[in-house]
């Protein structure tokens, strides 16, 4: 693993992001203009980690210590004046510690996880790569920014994106760290029909 600690804005969501998945923000807080100002400036991103406790606006509250990077790829004014920027989940990262600045973004120390290893998927699972291929281009257009692989974790990303699975299942997959192991729990899930 590498040890190299950084410090990064967090976004504490509702939600699990990937390594390599799409995330969509609507920002109208002056607190996320200002990091997304600041990360467009000096081409850098942000951790998303899942709120634990409390709401995704309050200045303080709990959130899961493993998130992913997040890089913004596109922006655009939405149609109800608010600002609208796609992101794709980049490396996973831990928070080693964390505080509240006074404009109330969260920052917080954090190391990188190293990268899933690339291996194939297993030929008893292949089945489960077909499924994506065969969901994807019904998800919409939200994962047009997302790089297309057919290795076992990228596949088994994009499933646990896509599963209608709780928050806290979501976030038990995004930690394990071998992504065959990933596919094997989220096999029983899936459906061979991709329904």
């Amino acid at each position: 693993m590498n040890q190299a600690v950084r410090e990064l804005p967090l976004f504490p969501l509702s939600t699990v992001l990937f390594p390599g998945g799409p995330l969509p923000l609507r920002i109208f807080e002056p607190r996320y203009l200002d990091m997304v100002s600041r990360c467009l400036r000096e081409q850098s991103g942000f951790a998303v980690v899942m709120v634990s406790e409390g709401d995704e606006a309050a200045a303080t509250t709990s959130f899961a210590a493993m998130g992913t990077e997040a890089r913004i790829v596109d922006f655009d004014r939405l149609d109800d004046g608010l600002l609208g920027i796609s992101c794709i989940g980049r490396e996973r990262i831990r928070v080693l510690d964390a505080w509240c600045e006074p404009d109330g973004l969260n920052r917080g120390r954090v190391i990188d996880i190293d990268a899933d290893p690339v291996v194939p998927v297993p030929e008893g699972q292949a089945w489960l790569a077909e499924v994506v291929r065969r969901v994807l281009p019904e998800a919409g257009s939200v994962y047009r920014y997302v790089e297309l692989r057919d290795d076992a974790a990228w596949i088994g990303n994009r499933l646990a994106e896509l599963l209608p699975l709780s928050l806290t299942e979501k976030q038990a997959l995004l930690e394990l760290a071998d992504p065959l192991e990933r596919l094997a729990a989220l096999e029983p899930t899936v459906s061979r029909d991709g329904d």
